[in-house]
């Protein structure tokens, strides 16, 4: 079953409309929890049931897939990606192994390749020694070549001196001389000098995280463009795969501020008409391994820093604004608790301006919001904002000794509380923030269902449905059947090679009705053997995405 897969191009006759019954089985359904077998119609879901009915109405006509006992189940949103950092992560130079400096420099010096050597993934927080290399150091390793390499959290980097000095980073904020690692205004210049790629190196770099997605059970992904990026030209690339067939399905935003309700048509109109928002990474502060998310209180390892803030109460209020007349989304990139409360200030302002029914009807979303106590929770309900987290954050850096507890000391515990936002009523959704965590949604689920602090854990079903149907709900999507796989639905779904399914929930206390048959629960596969269900088989709309060659055998 682990085999490698095939795109849709590598495939005939993909736009014959066909009818496939899939059997012996399960199907992940609200119509029928205890469903065997689905036929699908063209791009549409028509009919799911049981093995004796599929029985009755198979045909040579149908292309029949015996599923061996595999789960079929609704395909995966992603609901805050970036395509070409991904493509250039799983293209560039890994660096999520190195624990130090020295390893670092020696991954840098065996990079193959000509032109600039790009990285992604040091945490100097895993190192026993925290010593960063210098500019000069990295640029004797490169043996002159550009380097750029982001941190885990693509908040900041370290860069060679050659970089630095095609970047005109000398003055810049963020750039302190000698220091490899740069932030804030020096960061963006220097992501930005070492990504002026040809169109022909972005589609490749698009195409491979998009391939990626598929062969992990991705329908689609909420591409989360902005100016300090990619620039635009990124996001239109993006665009562009949604008018070709067999990729999974780009959901567009553009994070740039609007001062009005002019100036928001006329940055959509720039962009395009596909856009879905004003969302997305509009930085109002950074983040927690960088020390730029803005707190209330200091960093617990850094006395009398606090992060910074990129974007005022008025400036964020503006925007809410200036969006909520026009009726589209705006959204904003959010870690810390003094983050949030700009944009909530901002809420409550731009609500006097224009009206909190208007605010409610635009249905912002904002991300991540690592940092929020209840009297936020209960404003985000209250305007119906989405809440858009990473439940990967907190596999990676939550829990005792990790990076929260070693940046926040104590208030970690109140970190990315899903449990609470649930509870609030407040919309939420997950996704990965690729390449920041991976694209592997089941360990996304698991990490719902083992937060660090069990009091903000919840069932796998919430999860699944957080990284699924409500990805499409946040983008306002008009389809109420998306993300579900009931006769009339889109046929959007995947296919897993499973050990075993079950109900998990994160309080065993309601597990016994739970697993009772009469509580027409759906299962969902155990996530607790060790390993992840193995796609076999990604459909969006009837288009085949990928497919295991073992699938048809």
């Amino acid at each position: 079953m682990n085999q490698p897969g095939l795109s849709a191009g590598d495939r005939p006759n993909e736009n014959v409309r066909k009818v496939t019954l899939y059997r012996n089985g399960s199907i992940y359904t609200a119509a029928d929890p205890f469903a065997t077998a689905m036929v699908v119609d063209g791009d549409t879901v028509a009919w799911v049931g049981s093995e004796q009915a599929a029985t009755s109405i198979a045909d040579s006509t149908m292309d029949v897939i015996d599923l061996r006992g595999a789960l079929v189940a609704p395909g995966f949103v992603d609901s805050h990606a970036h395509l070409t950092e991904t493509g250039l992560a799983l293209a560039g130079l890994s660096l999520t192994g190195v624990r130090s400096a020295r390893e670092l420099l020696d991954a840098v010096a065996a990079a193959g390749g000509t032109g600039t050597v790009i990285g992604h993934g040091w945490d100097e927080t895993t190192w026993q020694d925290a010593t960063l290399p210098t500019l000069e150091e990295l640029e004797q390793a490169s043996a002159g070549r550009q380097v750029y390499l982001s941190r885990i959290d693509v908040h900041s980097a370290l860069v060679s001196s050659s970089l630095a000095a095609s970047a005109g980073l000398a003055g810049m904020d963020g750039f302190t001389g000698d220091s490899g690692r740069v932030v804030r205004t020096a960061h963006t210049a220097a992501r930005l000098a070492a990504r002026r790629f040809s169109d022909t190196e972005r589609s490749g770099y698009q195409e491979q995280a998009l391939h990626h997605a598929a062969s992990n059970g991705y329908v689609a992904l909420a591409e989360m463009s902005a100016p300090h990026i990619c620039g635009p030209e990124d996001l239109r690339m993006a665009m562009s795969w949604n008018r070709q067939q067999g990729k999974p399905q780009v959901l567009p935003y553009w994070g740039e501020l609007a001062s009005s309700e002019d100036h928001a048509r006329s940055i959509l109109d720039s962009v395009g008409p596909e856009v879905l928002g004003l969302a997305g990474d509009l930085n109002i502060d950074g983040s927690i391994g960088s020390r730029t998310a803005a707190l209330r209180q200091d960093y617990s390892d850094a006395p009398g820093q606090r992060g910074n803030l990129y974007l005022s109460v008025d400036e964020a209020a503006k925007h809410l604004a200036a969006c909520s007349l026009l009726g589209v989304q705006a959204g904003f990139h959010i870690i810390g608790d003094a983050g949030l409360d700009v944009a909530l200030d901002a809420l409550d302002a731009a609500a006097a301006e224009v009206g909190e029914q208007r605010i409610r009807a635009a249905g912002h979303r904002f991300e991540h919001v690592e940092l929020a106590d209840q009297a936020a929770v209960d404003k985000l309900a209250r305007y119906s904002v989405t809440v858009s987290m990473q439940p990967s954050f907190d596999a990676v850096w939550g829990g005792p000794g990790r990076l929260y507890e070693q940046r926040l000391g104590g208030r970690s515990k109140a970190m990315n509380t899903f449990a609470a936002f649930y509870a609030s009523g407040v919309p939420i959704t997950f996704g990965s923030d690729s390449p920041v965590t991976p694209l592997s949604p089941w360990s996304s689920i698991r990490a719902c269902l083992e937060h660090s602090n069990p009091d903000q854990r919840i069932s796998a079903r919430a999860a699944f449905l957080g990284h699924t149907r409500a990805g499409w709900r946040a983008t306002k999507h008009r389809n109420p059947l998306m993300g579900q796989l009931v006769p009339g639905a889109p046929a959007s779904f995947a296919v897993w090679e499973i050990e075993e399914l079950m109900v998990q929930v994160a309080d065993s206390r309601v597990q016994s009705w739970s697993t009772d048959p009469r509580a027409r629960t759906p299962l969902l596969p155990a996530l607790d053997t060790g390993t992840d269900p193995v796609c076999l088989q990604t459909v969006r709309e009837g288009q085949e995405l990928f497919a295991h060659e073992s699938l048809r055998v």
